[in-house]
């Protein structure tokens, strides 16, 4: 009798502990989704700290403008979603891209010097978790980092630190520092969402590394009705074979599970200015050997 008690309650137990688990992957479910649509969005940035008082604080950077973010691929374990600038009325820059994967085990971590290195993490270790991958805008490697998701008291948030190359706004302005480790926080708000950020700009050198400055930065995201980026989804609907042809090749090159180092120019120029002009129609073998091509064997 006792032992039919035990066995009930574990039972029991057992379909509780299951059922919450699926409530909490759903939570987290809806809340990277809820990411997606049309936002006003506003990116601001000032350096706050620095160990050496003769630092010269650099000037603060703000901008903004209206984006896209497209809901590309919704699995129950990976959620990818492409961001999308409008410039005036019309021209749109295929800008970041993120995609969310649940108790993923596989990272490539930033480590300088345009490398990435291969990081296979033990099961335990990311259990209920969500690594968020970030890409540039020719889908190469930018940074990934690994964390769960929270919910409590209404707030729906993800945060993380992680090692990453320079931000776009300063890594063809300065040489004084050669990675940044990034604090990550997304948190859902009920007008859109807030990418805030308390980042380290660090001298990385075989001695180890060197704090140069610390930064914060605030970008917000505030929800806009869709039709106003109708223009960017029109855009994605015509070149999203093309781009799924992009990161189909580049999945190719992350398989190989191993270190990653790219040549940020071949012939003087970037990835992005031979992949952005090419015709929706270009064959995979022409991308795949244009990847290739930045790819240090």
């Amino acid at each position: 009798m006792r032992t039919t008690i035990i066995s009930a309650l574990m039972l029991a137990l057992s379909v509780s502990f299951s059922f919450a688990q699926k409530k909490k992957i759903k939570e987290d479910q809806e809340a990277i989704k809820d990411m997606c649509g049309c936002y006003e969005v506003t990116f601001n940035y000032s350096e706050t700290f620095a160990p050496d008082t003769a630092y010269q604080f650099h000037d603060n950077y703000k901008t903004g403008g209206l984006e896209w973010v497209e809901l590309v691929e919704d699995t129950d374990k990976k959620i990818v979603m492409q961001h999308l600038l409008i410039v005036g009325d019309t021209m749109i820059i295929k800008h970041w891209r993120q995609d969310w994967l649940y108790e993923n085990t596989d990272l490539y971590m930033f480590s300088a010097n345009n490398t990435w290195e291969y990081v296979s993490l033990p099961k335990d270790q990311v259990k209920g978790q969500w690594t968020q991958k970030v890409f540039q805008v020719d889908d190469s490697p930018r940074y990934e980092g690994t964390a769960s998701w929270v919910h409590v008291d209404g707030k729906h948030y993800w945060e993380n630190a992680t090692p990453s190359p320079l931000p776009r706004r300063e890594f063809s302005k300065r040489s004084d520092y050669n990675l940044m480790v990034r604090g990550n926080r997304h948190e859902i708000t009920s007008a859109g969402w807030v990418h805030e950020q308390d980042n380290k700009k660090i001298i990385r050198s075989e001695a180890g590394d060197e704090l140069l400055a610390e930064e914060k930065g605030m970008n917000t995201y505030h929800k806009v009705d869709d039709s106003r980026c109708a223009v960017a989804q029109k855009w994605w609907k015509e070149n999203q074979e093309f781009w799924g042809t992009v990161r189909n090749e580049w999945d190719e090159v992350f398989a190989k599970k191993q270190k990653l180092e790219l040549n940020s120019k071949v012939e003087g120029k970037k990835l992005f200015m031979y992949l952005f002009p090419l015709p929706t129609e270009t064959p995979k073998e022409e991308i795949k050997g244009i990847i290739n091509s930045f790819v240090k064997k």
